[in-house]
């Protein structure tokens, strides 16, 4: 579990510490996890929805989901951290209920894995709240996706509860 968390807090960009600390699942939204934290010298708690996955075929492949306001509070993140080893250049492909969305890059590697990033437009967060399941595909070669799915069961609530 304290890998877990150091992972979100890295990939959420906090300290270790703050992470370590709190970081407690506050509510869960049938696959998805709210998680919040009130890092060190914020004012306010954080709070993300959170989704841990692996391939099916592949269960060393994981991929940690979340979803983030922005800093500012006007957008939100869709953020995904990726174990080290896969093809950085062939980026993250998103399905979604088989509809293919698109393809983004990876934005940096940490320790934990590898991070890509998306700020989410109304289009994608109403397919992601009417749909069932996600994909995402990384690459460990480039002729090589790996499919991971993603549970889109508790999005719309879960969604709508970050605040």
């Amino acid at each position: 579990m304290r890998a877990i968390t150091l992972g979100l807090a890295l990939a959420l960009g906090l300290p270790a510490s703050a992470a370590l600390a709190q970081g407690a699942v506050k509510q869960s939204f049938d696959d998805w996890q709210l998680r919040c934290e009130t890092p060190a010298g914020a004012k306010a708690e954080q709070c993300a929805l959170v989704q841990y996955v692996a391939a099916e075929d592949r269960p060393n492949l994981t991929l940690v989901v979340i979803v983030l306001k922005t800093a500012d509070n006007r957008g939100t993140l869709l953020r995904v951290v990726s174990p080290l080893g896969v093809l950085l250049p062939s980026g993250l492909g998103l399905k979604i209920d088989q509809a293919e969305i698109g393809r983004t890059s990876f934005v940096r590697c940490l320790s934990t894995g590898c991070v890509a990033e998306v700020v989410m437009d109304d289009k994608l967060i109403n397919q992601l709240k009417s749909g069932q399941q996600a994909t995402f595909i990384v690459f460990q070669t480039p002729e090589e996706g790996v499919g991971i799915p993603l549970s889109l069961k508790g999005f719309k609530e879960g969604f709508d509860s970050l605040k």
